[in-house]
């Protein structure tokens, strides 16, 4: 006969609700859960054990006596219009924990190596005139218009590129690690950055439209001039009580659509939807941004600009739900999701030696040496 453990019923609650799952998916494989919430009966070991799977919570939490903190381990400027948000779910929980712990191992690498500081980091503050520092980033990363390519696409790509080549790891994940049954939401956060000399990181949401990326990219970057970590929206609809956020959201928006430009571009006679369109695709941005460049020209007062940003952010979640998503090239995919720079730097360690296979299949997320060898070969190491 099962032994049955005795726990806290609100720990049960607690793990439910930190989930995220919605109650009849869950009570529909754990059909007593009603009454081990109760306290009417108690789960067995291998039920709970599965119910901690199921709901991504380390098991040991459910022994404890009452649900632990969980407080981030970054500073968190999210905002859903102008209001703190719910607390962080599992899945941001363990990309931001698996992200420090990547930066942490890069770290030491680039001391090994004797790598030099990324000398940017922090010679921003924000009293810094916004557009200068826009001008000091597009400089520094060679992000003219001219130079963004064909595609919102090619622009994230570039981008990306050319923030990894002056020292910043850039990952860009649309699901927990590798795996592709834990989608992160766009709508929790859209990305953060962790400020360090030697491994400055930046994760993008990659759920949310390329578009959207390009902006959250800039915003994130933006963050890692001023030299401080955050965990943000991107949300050019809100007006951010904390000085930084609101420094990084003009800094990212002046980045990609300078307003001079803006200005000397934008056609007054023709429909507001025909112009983000046609600015968006030259500026390859989103047509959110757009949006917010037109306000701030003054072509539109705040109640007008919130409620076409509204209208048409509701547009483009239809899209992107519309549009799902497939997992792409493993190859092509799984480099971007953990950074390039950092995939060649765990490669070019354990094949030195300095790193077990075991480590680095872990950290690089896969389990075959062939998939190391193969991954070591398009990424030029080998």
């Amino acid at each position: 006969m099962a032994v049955r453990v005795d726990i806290q019923p609100e720990l049960l609650t607690w793990a439910r609700e930190r989930s995220g799952l919605p109650w009849s998916d869950l009570v529909g494989r754990f059909p007593k859960l009603d009454e081990w919430e109760q306290g009417s009966r108690s789960p067995t070991l291998k039920q709970l054990e599965s119910f901690a799977h199921v709901t991504h919570t380390p098991v040991g939490f459910l022994f404890l006596q009452e649900p632990p903190e969980e407080p981030l381990p970054v500073p968190d400027y999210r905002t859903i219009g102008d209001a703190g948000v719910r607390r962080a779910s599992p899945d941001l929980l363990d990309t931001i924990f698996q992200s420090q712990q990547r930066q942490e191992w890069y770290r030491d690498f680039a001391q090994v190596t004797r790598e030099d500081p990324v000398p940017f980091i922090g010679s921003l503050t924000v009293a810094t005139p916004v557009v200068a520092a826009a001008t000091t980033m597009r400089e520094a990363l060679s992000f003219e218009v001219e130079e963004r390519g064909a595609t919102w696409t090619d622009a994230l790509r570039l981008l990306a590129e050319r923030a990894e080549e002056v020292g910043v790891l850039v990952m860009m994940s649309g699901v927990v690690g590798s795996n592709t049954h834990r989608k992160l939401d766009p709508r929790e956060f859209r990305g953060f950055a962790l400020v360090d000399p030697l491994a400055p990181l930046v994760f993008v949401n990659a759920a949310d439209t390329k578009a959207a990326q390009i902006f959250t990219l800039a915003h994130e970057l933006a963050h890692l001039w001023l030299g401080e970590s955050a965990l943000s929206d991107a949300n050019l609809a809100a007006a951010p009580a904390i000085a930084a956020e609101r420094w990084c959201n003009q800094v990212a928006a002046e980045f990609l659509l300078p307003l001079a430009s803006l200005t000397a571009e934008f056609n007054d006679d023709r429909p507001l939807a025909e112009e983000l369109e046609r600015l968006a695709r030259r500026y390859k941005v989103s047509t959110l941004v757009v949006l917010r460049r037109i306000h701030d020209a003054g072509h539109l007062d705040w109640n007008t600009y919130r409620a076409a940003y509204e209208t048409e952010l509701e547009r483009i979640l239809e899209l992107l739900g519309e549009r799902g998503g497939g997992g792409g090239n493993f190859y092509n995919t799984q480099p971007v999701r953990v950074s390039k720079r950092f995939a060649r730097a765990v490669i070019t360690s354990t094949l030195e030696g300095q790193t077990l296979h075991r480590d680095a299949f872990q950290m690089l997320g896969f389990k075959k040496l062939s998939t190391f060898q193969e991954l070591a070969t398009r990424l030029g190491v080998r």
